[in-house]
């Protein structure tokens, strides 16, 4: 895989998960990563999860760092890479963890459809923005 992709794709995953986070797990109290079991079992998931993602960002950073000091970054792919990490998580967690798995839900005792809704197609605005970068990156680096 393109380092430049590499680097833009952990960043998007660190910051798609960091947001996540901060605002639905500890600003607004809505869910934890993990809700089957007790509140404290829901901290230490949102604990790891939060881990995770700050990993995924230092390793990008390192990366993108590494990119620039060589002058091989290219930044339509990197930011194209990081708007689709960002919406494939994004996607990921309100399809798959949401719906399927049933880890947590965006927010609980109220109508979840219109949450749903606005998580997915900002999932999907995100993916369709970072793919349509990387396909023109790709033709504009192949007409070179």
């Amino acid at each position: 895989m393109d380092r430049n992709v590499l680097s833009g794709a952990l960043l998007g995953l660190g910051v798609a998960a960091f947001v996540d986070e901060t605002v639905f797990h500890q600003l607004l109290h809505w869910h934890h990563f993990y809700d089957k079991s007790t509140a404290a079992a829901g901290l230490v998931s949102d604990g790891l999860f939060h881990a995770v993602s700050w990993f995924a960002t230092v390793a990008a950073l390192f990366l993108l760092a590494d990119l620039r000091r060589r002058r091989v970054f290219a930044a339509r792919r990197w930011w194209g890479a990081l708007l689709a990490a960002a919406g494939a998580f994004q996607l990921y967690d309100g399809t798959v963890q949401h719906k399927l798995l049933k880890l947590h839900q965006i927010r609980y005792h109220v109508d979840v459809a219109p949450y749903d809704w606005a998580w997915n197609v900002i999932a999907v605005l995100l993916l369709g923005a970072g793919a349509f970068l990387l396909v023109t990156a790709r033709r504009t680096h192949s007409t070179t």
